[in-house]
């Protein structure tokens, strides 16, 4: 059993408890929590055994501000956690919708979290505006999950090719074996980012379907469900939405949730067929371009991700090699950032983070490209940039973080790391220059800008170039 760590703060506000309520917790030193293992960026259990993403912070911050003790009762899978759940080895379910056969054995509370679903598929399928009228296809559904039940009872006469995880439903489309699946939009455009499944698009939404995420409580415990309906009430729409960003770019996806009662509703004469087909191709146009946004951006900062940067990053460096002229790659990463997390919080270290991205781009130049690497290290790809320009740009920017004024009072310096393009690089090689020189600045002490050896003057380690220190 593992307790769940708390990064979410209490509210100023805690919950009113009532005197039976309290006599709960006193006689309940720990509550066991049954949660998908397997369901990012909404869950999971990693690799320490801790449960993580949007649902472990939004119960984190019900717990804290009702003095709840939460344990983990680990699984391996989401089947595993319903079977654990029903044999009441585990009280309450992290992060589920309220479905007729879940009533048999759970109550349950409020909504944390309401998310949309959509209809994924190959990008050649056509959209779908009315899934009843489909025949002869297949959807791939994790087992067990709402989605999988509601599609059973309303749809039968769609093959549902069961599998064991989100990921699994989205590959098995993405390689034809499955027509299409029914998925969150931002764990659609999640996982489709981290796999490279740039194939998929969305081809529709059916009314009704949408996600409503609450917790399932055993019926036997209907004052641990009123407790923790309490603690949801103090949970603010800042605090969801501080939560949200830390593991996705919600903020992107709140104005594309639909409603197509209209276009059932219309129909009858070829006018309103092909104004009902309009609309659904220019809604859907916005939830793949939302879904482009989403995989390309990182939710936290806002700044472009190493995907997005790579189709820039090739261009840029293509042109340098062919005209002859300068780029510099400066890599930058936060010293120390671990002991942020570690004295003040991931939320105070998310602060950081964003905060350090604002500074990047109030002292970039216009031409310079930004983006997040990942975790504390971001990349400056800087076009008709030598060296020497590189290394001034780069201590320019440790000035500036030095002087900086970040959350939680934290002195934060920042080490830096430059390549400049050589004839014959690719973005591979001119990125581990830098890496290396970012690496010589961490050993040489931090708060310091290294240079490369340009392409060719010498091996360094790993068949590189040496970098070559400069203050």
């Amino acid at each position: 059993m593992c307790t769940l760590s708390l990064p979410a703060p209490a509210n100023e506000h805690p919950a009113e408890l009532s005197a039976s309520e309290r006599a709960y917790l006193n006689a309940h030193p720990s509550v066991s929590l049954c949660v998908d293992p397997d369901w990012w960026p909404f869950e999971a259990i990693d690799k320490h055994g801790r449960h993580v993403g949007i649902a472990a912070d939004l119960i984190a911050m019900v717990a804290a501000n009702t003095g709840l003790q939460v344990r983990l009762h680990p699984t391996q899978t989401w089947e595993e956690s319903l079977i654990a759940s029903r044999a009441g080895d585990c009280l309450a379910l992290s992060f589920l919708n309220q479905t007729p056969e879940r009533e048999q054995w759970l109550i349950f509370t409020e909504p944390l979290l309401e998310d949309p679903n959509v209809l994924i598929t190959r990008e050649e399928h056509p959209f779908i505006s009315d899934v009843s009228s489909l025949t002869g296809k297949t959807i791939a559904l994790p087992y067990g999950t709402a989605m999988a039940e509601f599609f059973a009872r309303d749809f039968p006469h769609i093959e549902i090719i069961y599998t064991d995880s989100e990921r699994e439903a989205l590959r098995l489309v993405s390689e034809r074996k499955a027509d299409m699946t029914l998925r969150s939009l931002i764990m659609a455009a999640h996982t489709i980012k981290n796999e490279g499944w740039f194939n998929l698009k969305v081809s529709g939404q059916i009314p009704g379907y949408d996600n409503r995420l609450r917790m399932g409580v055993l019926k036997s415990e209907q004052t641990l469900r009123d407790i923790l309906d309490k603690g949801i009430a103090t949970l603010t729409p800042e605090a969801r939405q501080q939560i949200m960003g830390r593991h996705t770019a919600m903020n992107m996806v709140s104005q594309v949730v639909t409603d197509y009662t209209l276009v059932y509703a219309l129909g009858g004469t070829l006018t309103a067929v092909l104004a009902t087909s309009l609309f659904w191709m220019r809604r859907l146009n916005r939830l793949n371009r939302q879904l482009k946004v989403l995989a390309q951006t990182d939710p936290l900062t806002g700044l472009p991700n190493r995907h997005a940067l790579n189709n820039i990053f090739h261009k840029e460096l293509q042109l340098a090699q062919r005209y002859r002229r300068p780029l510099a790659v400066i890599m930058l990463d936060l010293d120390h950032f671990k002991h942020i997390n570690d004295l003040q919080g991931h939320l105070t270290g998310d602060k950081v983070l964003v905060d350090f991205a604002r500074l990047l781009r109030n002292n970039l130049r216009e031409a310079d490209i930004l983006c997040r690497w990942g975790g504390e290290e971001f990349m400056l790809v800087c076009p008709e940039t030598d060296a020497g320009q590189a290394l001034e740009l780069a201590e320019r920017l440790l000035a500036a973080t030095r002087r900086h004024a970040f959350p939680g009072n934290s002195r934060v310096t920042v080490s830096a790391g430059i390549g400049t393009a050589g004839p014959m690089d690719c973005i591979e090689t001119l990125v581990q220059r830098a890496d290396a020189a970012l690496y010589q600045a961490k050993a040489e002490g931090r708060d310091r800008a290294c240079l490369a050896a340009p392409e060719g003057t010498g091996a360094g380690p790993q068949g590189h170039n040496a970098p070559t220190k400069s203050a």
